[in-house]
């Protein structure tokens, strides 16, 4: 098939076209929660963004196979190899055993992600469902010379490669000297410390809750090498896509590639697609501030999580992007306007296609454009002003919805029935305080009073002023 996705690839620090391995499929896989804690908006902003990716290339006519992980286990407080489990973590914080801790948060990030209309993927694995695969590519890397043992724990040594940092190297240099980043200690056992944790024992946490036996002694595996097992059993030796956050860029996408291709003997993955963070006025999103926003904290506060869907779709996933309510406030107001602009459609006549054809192409090429959603969103407000028929603008709007998943369509009859209600009620409210105004005028205040306390019943409040009977929702 025609390859004419073009997206940027963080490898080759260019926007290039999407050649898969295989003609008209494509391999990707997406860096999962770490599921000690609720994840927060900035973190759903990445699977947002990537959830269109993998929505716009099925658009497109590509036969796509999606794997997440899920991390449950190795993943330390610090990106490199310091610091706490994040899953040990949680456990105490909430006292709990870690499984209960990982599968309730498991639980919350899909019904955070069903709220913003993610499609779950095709495969989703926790890692503690793989061990014996971490321990078989540990061996192999053993065998081969890429790896070694120190201090009770199995190290992979990034001086037997050409070139480690793949990505950028004088930013991963600067980002992994010692004393740099206050979350990096030194670790005496590596031979270099660029090298990373294949494998730990209890040498390193006496107490780690989940452990296993291995040929090493008892232990548990490190976070970097259960992306790359999971990717491998499920998508084979060769992928298109690998998706995270720009955080996860180094050291963990850098460390999954040394592994990865130090195993296999070859190059693993050609194109690498990261979403930058989104920030408030302090700065980056984290959970370690303390207090983060959630979807369940925006749907307490009256927020469509559909709006936040939107208001990261309108920035570029490439670009940092900052929060405020006061833009979430806009972007309902937005949200609405379009619902309201597309319920006036009419669904009768017949669809013209070279109008459709035209604006399926404007659509598309909005996306294959490295994935320009602000562009994409643009095209359906030029399509609603455009000289074309309303069944065609409805086709296409249902088709556009797709991959922007935000029930355009739903919320325009959503709004339909709203404003029916409001007739009725409007109506049913007149009537009372015409009642109202005869019983008064007949000195029947027992009646009158009724009516005042019906409509308070029904979230109406009645007011006598000089210019007659007003009314407000309350």
């Amino acid at each position: 098939m025609e390859n004419k996705f073009r997206m940027y690839n963080t490898l080759t620090r260019e926007v290039g076209t999407l050649i898969p391995n295989e003609d008209g499929k494509i391999a990707m896989y997406t860096c999962g929660p770490t599921v000690y804690h609720f994840a927060h908006i900035g973190n759903l902003r990445s699977y947002i963004m990537e959830d269109v990716l993998e929505k716009t290339l099925r658009f497109i006519g590509y036969d796509v196979k999606r794997v997440m992980n899920i991390t449950d286990v190795g993943h330390l407080s610090s990106d490199a190899d310091t610091g706490e489990d994040k899953m040990l973590k949680g456990a105490k914080r909430e006292h709990k055993t870690v499984m209960e801790v990982a599968q309730f948060y498991t639980d919350a990030f899909f019904s955070d992600c069903k709220k913003l209309n993610i499609k779950r993927p095709d495969v989703v694995e926790p890692a503690t469902n793989c061990i014996a695969e971490f321990i078989h590519m540990i061996e192999v890397l053993l065998e081969k010379g890429y790896a070694y043992q120190a201090g009770g724990n199995v190290y992979f040594d990034t001086t037997k490669l050409e070139d480690y940092f793949v990505f950028s190297s004088a930013v991963e240099k600067e980002q992994l000297q010692v004393g740099v980043r206050d979350d990096v200690e030194e670790d005496t056992n590596k031979k270099s410390k660029n090298d990373f944790v294949l494998w730990f024992t209890k040498s390193k946490f006496e107490d780690q809750a989940l452990k296993w036996d291995s040929p090493w002694g008892v232990g548990y595996p490190g976070w970097h090498i259960e992306c790359s097992c999971i990717s491998l059993k499920h998508l084979g030796e060769h992928m298109d896509i690998h998706c995270g956050g720009v955080d996860n860029i180094f050291p963990h996408h850098t460390n999954e590639i040394a592994q990865s291709e130090a195993y296999l003997g070859h190059k693993w993955c050609n194109n690498w697609f990261h979403v930058h963070h989104l920030n408030d006025k302090s700065g980056k999103m984290s959970k370690s501030k303390g207090d983060f926003l959630t979807v369940s904290l925006l749907e307490e506060k009256g927020y469509n999580p559909l709006v936040y869907r939107l208001f990261c779709l309108q920035s570029h996933y490439r670009k940092p992007l900052e929060f405020s309510y006061e833009v979430l406030d806009n972007m309902t107001v937005a949200y609405n306007k379009l619902a309201k602009t597309i319920a006036k459609l009419s669904d009768e006549g017949e669809v013209d296609q070279a109008a459709y054809d035209l604006y399926r192409r404007k659509f598309e090429d909005a996306l294959c454009n490295d994935l320009n959603t602000s562009m994409a969103i643009t095209v359906i407000y030029d399509l609603l002003k455009a000289d074309i028929n309303d069944k065609t603008k409805r086709k296409l709007i249902g088709d556009f919805d797709y991959v922007l998943s935000l029930d355009l369509l739903a919320a325009a009859e959503a709004t339909k029935e709203s404003a029916a209600v409001d007739t009725e009620l409007e109506q049913f409210i007149q009537e009372k305080i015409a009642e109202r105004a005869q019983a008064k005028k007949a000195k029947d205040f027992a009646t009158a009073d009724a009516i005042r306390d019906e409509l308070l019943a029904k979230g109406v409040a009645i007011k006598d002023t000089r210019e007659g009977v007003v009314w407000e929702l309350v």
